[in-house]
């Protein structure tokens, strides 16, 4: 038997048990995943779709994780950040959660590192340098990663992402990074009110995805486009998956000045 004193040492080093969340916040998400979804179901039927194929990624960029931890509780096991250091944080603090990290920021090659060990699914994969670095990072650890490759539809100079043009030559130099599972094409549309112009970023992409097929450079051919506020015109275009915060988690706090 242990002495007294070792119990109390041991005792201490127990960690200490992960908060409850709250239940007034798991409402909260609970009743804005059902808004979202029956949005998304709306549009899929109105495009004759089959509204299970359209996955909702919850994305999280400045929410807590004690608000992410009711996310979890309300049933959001899959979660898309923007920053790598913010996910980081979010999944070491979350660890006990077993969440699926998406990053869907634009990620630095120096980042790669970071972007390795805590994703398991990159959606704004658009540079060789960074692929050639993501695949070094991921061959020493022994692991694979899903990657979606970013276009910039919009043609606007805040957008990261591949003109359409360099699409098509960029997935063909993708198999020489064997740690990389390419599983289709994402972008953001449009900063418009014309919802002519957003449908428009939504159906090139779409246009980009079928080339690839044809040529057998786009894997899965999923589509990652639409977001709270023009999910509809994504969905109706073809998406396959749709990220999606404020409409889920309410409007995000004004940056501090």
């Amino acid at each position: 038997m242990l002495a007294s004193g070792a119990m109390s040492d041991a005792s201490r080093a127990l960690p200490a048990p992960a908060p409850s969340p709250d239940p007034q916040e798991v409402r909260r998400v609970t009743e804005g995943l059902a808004a979202v979804r029956a949005r998304i179901e709306a549009a899929a039927r109105t495009a004759g779709r089959d509204p299970a194929g359209v996955r909702l990624l919850a994305v999280t960029k400045t929410v807590s994780p004690a608000r992410l931890r009711a996310a979890h509780a309300a049933g959001v096991r899959q979660m898309g950040e923007n920053k790598v250091q913010e996910a980081r944080g979010k999944a070491e603090a979350l660890a006990d959660l077993g969440i699926h990290w998406v990053l869907i920021g634009h990620v630095q090659t120096n980042k790669a590192r970071d972007a390795a060990l805590v994703a398991h699914e990159v959606q704004s994969l658009d540079s060789l340098r960074l692929a050639q670095a993501l695949d070094r990072r991921l061959q020493a650890a022994g692991r694979g990663l899903d990657v979606y490759v970013q276009v910039n539809t919009s043609g606007e100079d805040s957008k990261f992402g591949l003109p359409p043009e360099q699409v098509a030559d960029f997935l063909a130099h993708l198999p020489a990074y064997q740690s990389l599972r390419v599983r289709g094409l994402m972008t953001l549309a449009a900063r418009s009110q014309d919802t002519g112009r957003v449908r428009a970023c939504f159906d090139l992409l779409r246009e980009l995805r079928d080339a690839g097929r044809q040529a057998g450079t786009v894997g899965d051919g999923l589509l990652s486009m639409g977001m709270s506020g023009d999910l509809e015109e994504a969905v109706m275009a073809g998406s396959t998956c749709v990220r999606v915060g404020q409409a889920i988690f309410g409007a995000r706090p004004a940056p501090s000045a």
